[in-house]
């Protein structure tokens, strides 16, 4: 196994217990249960990876788990794409870095969208520059990642079930090998 699959394996299981904002589930239960609702739609392995590792900038950071109702941005898809794009192919790292983008996509141009937001991303979003407009959309538009951006939002948006169960992060490390630069 490639040291960093260790290393990401390792900090969810130190740092992932911790509170994913004001959700009812962890950060570790967040993360796989969007990498499994990848799996389970036939996603390629780098967007499984990216649905795992889209928050890993939460675990990253020292901010407290409250950072959002003290007003404050954590920028964790910048600081997890910047990690994720030394070690993972682009198809990883832009994926996460744009989930952000996406969710603002996605108030714009989807008007059912909004609605099915949890009460904490829609404070999130506020922060986060709220709905894009008609030109960010455009723009947003460009990247040749934005269609998995917005499809990892989506398990995103569904992955807070504190019911669901999940097979253990360690049985997301092979297709986080096949992810690797």
């Amino acid at each position: 196994m490639h040291v960093i699959t260790t290393q990401i394996l390792q900090l969810f299981n130190e740092r992932g217990g911790s509170m994913y904002g004001g959700e009812a589930v962890t950060q570790l239960q967040h993360a796989l249960q969007a990498a499994t609702l990848a799996q389970n739609a036939g996603a390629k392995p780098s967007l499984v990876t990216a649905s795992l590792l889209h928050d890993i900038g939460h675990i990253l950071h020292d901010l407290p788990d409250d950072a959002p109702d003290q007003d404050i941005d954590d920028f964790h898809e910048n600081l997890a794409a910047r990690y994720l794009e030394t070690h993972f192919v682009p198809a990883v790292s832009e994926p996460v870095r744009l989930h952000v983008a996406a969710k603002r996509y996605l108030c714009a141009t989807d008007p059912d969208y909004l609605g099915i937001l949890s009460e904490p991303s829609i404070q999130s979003l506020a922060l986060q520059g709220g709905p894009m407009s008609a030109e960010e959309v455009a723009a947003f538009e460009q990247s040749p990642f934005y269609k998995d951006a917005v499809q990892l939002r989506i398990w995103d948006d569904q992955a807070k079930d504190p019911d669901m169960v999940t097979a253990p992060i360690e049985a997301f490390a092979d297709p986080i090998e096949a992810s690797l630069a």
